[in-house]
């Protein structure tokens, strides 16, 4: 087990606990505070996990199936609770799971021909971008700008989900074609 994959691990680990501190009527008013720390440190764990795995050719399978997925789970954790919350509207996180899900699948597919799919800078963008969103809508910081601005990355998350599932089903199309 190498350091990105045990911050992969850690990623993982860290998803009851933001959903505890952003869920738990225990802690009013400052919750949400220590969930987005919570939040952000798993993110940055994403950043983290790939730069050292290519930097020092770390990179391993256990990673390629781990890495992504830990993403998805914290993600949709995430938004699963701002439906609940009242921040985000179900339609939108419809949309969100829906693409991890196809995605999801056609890599399993792929997989299944012998062919690994790697993330394109559309689903990174995408990812960014949620995650952004996700900091900015549990904040929920009292101020006009603010409420703008999770408008704004909620369309543009939204937007960045549609554009990468297009990209992806794009430029990975032959892999259907092999099932046939």
């Amino acid at each position: 087990m190498n350091l990105p994959n045990k911050l992969t691990v850690l990623r993982v680990i860290l998803i009851p606990f933001f959903v505890f501190f952003l869920m738990a009527p225990y802690f009013p008013g400052y919750g949400n505070y220590i969930a987005v720390a919570i939040f952000i440190v798993a993110s940055l764990t994403d950043m983290l996990d790939g730069k050292i795995a290519r930097k020092y050719n770390l990179v391993t399978n256990f990673g390629k199936f781990m890495d992504p997925l830990a993403d998805k789970l914290l993600v949709c954790s995430a938004l699963i609770c701002l439906v609940e919350t009242g921040q985000l509207a179900s339609w939108i996180v419809i949309v969100i799971i829906a693409r991890e899900f196809i995605i999801s699948g056609f890599r399993l597919v792929a997989a299944d021909n012998g062919v690994v799919i790697a993330a394109s800078y559309w689903g990174k963008f995408k990812t960014t971008f949620q995650m952004l969103m996700v900091i900015v809508l549990i904040l929920d910081l009292p101020h006009p700008a603010f409420a703008v601005l999770g408008v704004a990355l909620t369309w543009i998350a939204l937007i960045l989900t549609i554009v990468s599932l297009v990209d992806y089903i794009a430029k990975n199309k032959d892999v259907l074609k092999e099932q046939k």
